[in-house]
């Protein structure tokens, strides 16, 4: 039993086709621009901003931008550096006003030249340009008062010379000469001094490019790092402003806009898409015991709700809270709930890192995504009542801020409202979960025919209208399928296989015989008239064959999920009829070439699942054991070793995944269950003959 069927090319080229169609729409999620993600708009330096900018997320970062507009701004602050006021230099202007103070005290004191001459050699001075009002006041004061303010402008020249003066400074210096006159002296005599030490007035300080660049650079290097700090949702830049230099800074920096689609992002979307592609397909290649995938509508549902949830997450990934409440959980659940926790947990792993692949804050995101929908799975459950998908919804939430705490409060400390809203957020995404779940796995249990827990629940109750009408009409049968379907639910827990799908699934097997129920010997008065002695064996088995496909008819009137219909078609595979077969032969006289043994036999297929293997399996030793009553364990293990044996012989195990040691826990769990069920009694005289629905296996086609 080990060996295994290949898969048919029809169901490889399917799943080969849905992978590479998967891959590519997740490319496209990854790397295009999708509506509601405005950050993927091309913006640049200039632009005007069409809707607010706001922070997806807390960051502090030194800003480059910032520094520099800092450092340039401390820079032109520095005024330009001039050389120390020149000693030299007012030296030899107070030289020289000495000199020309000495000349005018020899024109003064020359007796040999008139009033006129005098006036004339002072106007000549080549040094000062004396007023012709002022050498007249100057050659009219006594030579004490002369000596007096050559003394005082020696001295001002002096005061004001030791100051630094500026090339284009001059004029303010001689403007300030009058402040240090002495109050001492009259208005005039002031005025005769000031006009004399302004003109020995020059500049004694130059610009110094050398110490102004140095000063300039120690004012730049001055400056420290500008640390731009943005919380959650803080605006950036808001709608209708000028984008700057800083602004596109912080938004390199939150990673919100790209300046086109960079090769190295289109390399790394082809990675991961690559290795989530190898990951699922190979994964279910080593668990063979997945039947899922060779489903090929199990496999479109699957890639569709992967697609759906995956550009529904990509919409939001550049917001500041709606990416956490998102409800991407409710992927993971619904597959579950739909395929088996073991799908739901492999599905998960690539969804949830494609939705939070390349997006600023994936850090904690991809954690955030991951571990709420897998402890959402686990918390789940069987799935079976609605309280179990509160208890998910709320294990979502709960394992949601455990993450967040863990991955983002130590990086990104918020403040208390930003605290109360991730709680918020979170708690929805948890309670959306539940419930998208809730609602879709109805919708698609519908629409599509899948089948789930809660909707065998509700079909399995007694007051179901189809299992009400099979109680009415063939009450042996139905006692039969309860005890059919104790017998495979029990052994379906040994092996791993649904226990629920398999109760159900035998509940309704022999729903067909509802329609004929005194042709089966479990629906027959003792003692009355069996039927199928007044006609041929060839229309006896063909009135017993018919409650397959009028087991089908029922389930498609009362809509029952199509995976319940396997358990109809399959639960005889393309066995063949035992008892009416024999009495063909008989009455043939044991010449096989006169009975036509397509006639006796089952439509089928052949069980293509452990669950309706178990329920062929279940079936055949249910009535065998009603039939011979073994009376010993050891009698009943023989009975179900004959039983499976049987059915091995002709190949009806051959599409299913069972293995030898299934086979073992079948066995011994279908002993156990029998033991209670048809323990030693009292032996009653004329037991009936073996059930006439028992079946031999078909001769294995070469």
């Amino acid at each position: 039993m080990s060996a295994r069927t290949p898969v048919p090319a029809r169901i490889r080229i399917i799943q080969i086709s849905l992978t590479i169609a998967v891959s590519l729409v997740s490319f496209a999620a990854l790397t295009l621009p999708i509506g509601l993600r405005p950050v993927t708009q091309s913006l640049n330096e200039g632009d005007v901003t069409q809707i607010t900018m706001q922070s997806p997320r807390d960051i502090e970062y030194v800003s480059d931008v910032r520094t520099e507009e800092a450092r340039k701004a401390a820079e032109s602050a520095v005024q330009p550096v001039y050389s120390p006021p020149d000693s030299t230099i007012a030296r030899q202007q107070i030289e020289r006003l000495n000199t020309a103070l000495q000349y005018i005290t020899s024109v003064r004191e020359n007796i040999e030249l008139d009033l006129t001459q005098k006036k004339s050699a002072l106007t000549a001075l080549s040094d000062v340009r004396l007023q012709s009002d002022t050498v007249d006041f100057l050659l009219a004061i006594s030579s004490p008062r002369w000596e007096v303010l050559e003394t005082e402008s020696l001295r001002v020249l002096e005061q004001v010379m030791r100051r630094a003066i500026y090339e284009d400074r001059v004029e303010f210096a001689q403007a300030g000469v009058p402040s240090f006159i002495s109050l001492t002296i009259t208005e005039q005599q002031s005025a005769l001094v000031e006009e004399l030490v302004n003109a020995f007035v020059v500049p004694n300080s130059f610009y110094s490019e050398e110490l102004t660049i140095v000063a300039r650079t120690a004012a730049r290097d001055a400056v420290k790092p500008v640390v731009q700090t943005y919380k959650t949702g803080e605006t950036i830049v808001p709608s209708g402003e000028v984008i700057t230099p800083a602004d596109m800074e912080a938004f390199q920096q939150l990673g919100m806009i790209r300046p086109g689609q960079r090769w190295e992002d289109m390399v790394g979307a082809i990675a991961i898409i690559v290795i989530s592609a190898i990951f699922v397909p190979l994964y279910f290649f080593r668990r063979k015991r997945n039947s899922v995938t060779n489903d090929p509508r199990s496999l479109l549902v699957i890639a569709l709700i992967f697609i759906v949830f995956l550009i529904g997450a990509r919409l939001f990934t550049n917001r500041t809270l709606a990416p956490y409440g998102y409800p991407l959980q409710a992927a993971g659940l619904l597959i579950t709930t739909l395929f088996g926790l073991e799908t739901g947990l492999v599905i998960t792993i690539p969804l949830c890192l494609l939705a939070a692949y390349g997006v600023p804050n994936t850090l904690d995101l991809t954690p955030y995504y991951l571990f709420s929908s897998m402890i959402g799975l686990l918390a789940l459950g069987p799935a079976r009542r609605f309280w179990g998908f509160l208890n998910a919804g709320f294990a979502v939430s709960l394992s949601g801020l455990v993450v967040l705490i863990a991955f983002r409060l130590p990086y990104f400390p918020p403040d208390l409202l930003g605290i109360v809203q991730f709680i918020g957020i979170v708690m929805f995404a948890g309670f959306a979960s539940a419930s998208v779940t809730l609602v879709l796995q109805y919708l698609l249990s519908q629409l599509l025919g899948l089948t789930t827990a809660l909707q065998l629940l509700d079909i399995s109750r007694p007051d179901f209208p189809l299992l009400k009408f099979f109680l009415q009409n063939a009450p042996g049968t139905y006692q039969h399928s309860l005890q059919v379907a104790n017998l495979a639910e029990q052994a379906a827990e040994k092996i791993g296989a649904d226990p629920l799908l398999t109760r159900v699934g035998a509940q309704f097997h022999d729903i067909g015989k509802a329609l004929n129920p005194t042709f089966f010997i479990e629906n027959q008065i003792p003692d009355n008239v069996n039927k199928h002695h007044d006609i041929a064996p060839e229309d006896s088995a063909a009135t017993i064959i018919r409650h397959v496909t009028d087991g089908v008819q029922l389930a498609k009137k009362y809509r029952l999920p199509r995976r319940l219909h396997d358990f109809i078609l399959e639960h005889h595979g393309t066995l063949i009829t035992r008892y009416q077969y024999n009495q063909a032969m008989e009455a043939a006289g044991g010449d096989v070439t006169k009975v036509d043994i397509e006639k006796f036999r089952y439509p089928g297929p052949r069980p293509n699942s452990r669950e309706t293997a178990l329920l062929m399996l279940a079936d055949a030793t249910e009535a065998r054991a009603r039939a011979e009553r073994p009376d010993t364990d050891e009698d009943l293990r023989k009975l179900v070793r004959s039983v499976i044996e049987a059915v091995q012989k002709y190949n009806q195990l051959d599409d299913t995944l069972l293995t030898l040691r299934d086979l073992t826990l079948i066995t011994e769990s279908f002993a156990v269950t029998l033991r209670g069920t048809y323990h030693p009694r009292i032996q009653y005289p004329n037991a009936g003959e073996p059930d006439k629905d028992l079946t031999i296996p078909a001769p294995r086609k070469e």
